[in-house]
């Protein structure tokens, strides 16, 4: 056989009428091989010409919001409280706080993210100098923390006449003394209007704990706390405000009349977004709920769902949505599709949906089924801006929910919210989760959901780099420097697929091994 030079390898590829694999729209036409899941194709690779830690991971969780990175926690029970929102946020994604709980517990949620870091804090608490050290000590065991400044009322705004800090009361044990006589009064202080940049590069001079600022008559308006700024350094990716630079907070609610008066309450906490939480968002309850939204509080995002089809997100578009969760049934603890023969299979969702949604600005959260980050990337190729995850998160460090033992391993509980136990757990305002199945009214309860055990993952702070970078190197391999040119470029039909068969499937898994450990990071 005679073999072709080298050289002209790029001249004989032109020959060819098509590149190689399927464009998406060939890949998800249903007509030809019905609904399709993330592991039923591959992405092809492409060519790489810079290095992974280039590719940039931001992406559109709403129409108004944009994240460092495309996770999102999903407002699950054994998923999502305080602690992993605060980290998800850190980590440059966002936690959306479960409200299978009282509506004052859930405002308190998100009343800790927004004041574990703070840029300017607006509403420090403050200490009057005829408070005493016991009062302190209480406010410390309280808070957490007792660097307070101190007024002339016990107010903000209000003439700043000192600061008390942990080191004042530190080795004083007279809990009946008064502030005004322990507390310092050679103050740093900044003048209001003061950027954040040159109020930072004060307190760090000083070496001072806390940097208050004070209008012309001396009057205390902020603070600066030492803290924060080092919480800056080590945390480059962090999702915040642009106006407080507070972390973004996420938090669900359903579509009761009591939920109208919970999300008062989160706003008044702080909340950034708020996520309309059904297994079916295509309601009039729902449609209700965003008018609603839309007209008492215009500044707050509303993201609608669960959808899986182009007529339910029109619905919910039309109604005025900033962003739309798609999947229904595709969750790891979801039987829906089992129990109610309804759903969609999850690729095909988010395609079918993203492509649609996508016309209008109104970017997606594929939520449901990503079990890896081959599914993330996946997501994301299809058309989704962010993906929720609930199994991959639970079981961490920051999930609620205490570890146990079985069978040799360290485990912690996940349920699903469709599950008998989630909807049993009742509060005072009728239960969160069976609203979102409107099954409130249910005499008998039909789950649509599970509960069972994952295995201890670690800290986020470990798990979410991981997926970070290796997110990083899945773009670089398909030859992408960004997550949005990976929407962009498999929607042109550049980024191509393949369709996986069965044996394919298993082909890429590990095979025929006597045994093996799987370790994804370390």
């Amino acid at each position: 056989m005679a073999y072709k030079d080298a050289a002209t390898a790029f001249e004989e590829l032109k020959k060819y009428e098509t590149k190689d694999g399927l464009s998406v729209k060939e890949l998800m036409d249903s007509r030809v091989r019905g609904g399709l899941t993330y592991n039923d194709f591959l992405v092809l690779p492409g060519k790489i010409d810079f290095p992974a830690s280039v590719v940039s991971l931001e992406s559109r969780l709403t129409k108004n919001i944009t994240l460092k990175t495309p996770f999102v926690s999903s407002p699950m029970d054994t998923v999502t409280e305080a602690d992993m929102a605060i980290h998800m946020a850190l980590l440059g994604g966002i936690g959306i706080i479960h409200h299978n709980c009282s509506a004052d517990a859930q405002a308190e949620m998100v009343k800790k993210v927004k004041k574990y870091e703070n840029g300017f804090i607006n509403d420090p608490v403050v200490l009057s100098p005829e408070a005493t050290i016991g009062d302190v000590k209480k406010l410390k065991q309280q808070l957490g923390f007792a660097g307070f400044p101190v007024t002339e009322n016990g107010q903000v705004p209000g003439k700043l006449v000192g600061i008390l800090t942990s080191r004042d009361i530190q080795f004083h044990e007279d809990d009946s003394s008064k502030v005004k006589d322990v507390m310092t009064t050679d103050l740093i202080t900044g003048k209001k209007g003061i950027s954040l940049t040159e109020a930072n590069e004060t307190l760090r001079k000083s070496k001072k704990g806390k940097l208050p600022i004070v209008d012309e008559s001396g009057n205390l308006v902020s603070l600066l706390s030492r803290t924060d700024l080092q919480k800056n350094l080590n945390y480059p990716n962090a999702s915040k405000s642009d106006d407080t630079k507070q972390l973004l907070c996420g938090a669900a609610i359903g579509t009761l009349p009591a939920d109208r008066e919970r999300l008062t309450k989160l706003v008044q906490a702080g909340l950034d977004v708020v996520i309309l939480d059904s297994s079916q968002g295509n309601s009039v309850f729902q449609l209700d709920m965003i008018k609603w939204i839309k007209e008492t509080y215009p500044k707050l995002d509303v993201i609608a769902g669960n959808v899986v089809t182009r007529e339910q997100a029109a619905s919910l578009i039309a109604a005025g949505a900033d962003g739309l969760r798609i999947g229904m049934g595709s969750g790891s603890i979801c039987i829906t599709q089992e129990v109610m023969a309804c759903g969609r299979p999850q690729g095909t969702a988010v395609y079918g949906v993203t492509e649609f949604a996508n016309q209008f600005g109104v970017p997606c959260i594929a939520d449901g089924g990503v079990q890896n980050i081959g599914h993330i990337t996946k997501a994301i190729a299809l058309g989704a801006s962010c993906v929720m995850m609930g199994s991959m998160l639970a079981g961490t460090t920051e999930s609620p929910g205490e570890y146990f033992f079985a069978d040799g391993k360290r485990l912690k509980s996940y349920r699903g919210m469709g599950s008998i136990d989630a909807m049993q757990k009742t509060d005072v305002k009728g239960n969160a989760s069976t609203s979102r199945y409107f099954s409130e009214s249910d005499a008998v309860f039909v789950a649509q959901g599970v509960s069972g055990s994952v295995v201890d993952k670690g800290s986020v702070k470990k798990y979410i780099p991981y997926l970070f970078n290796g997110l990083q190197h899945s773009c670089q391999d398909i030859g992408v420097r960004s997550v949005a040119d990976l929407r962009e470029k498999s929607a042109s039909g550049e980024v191509r697929f393949e369709y996986r068969t069965p044996s394919a499937q298993l082909e890429g898994g590990v095979h025929n091994l006597h045994s093996y450990e799987k370790r994804l990071f370390n």
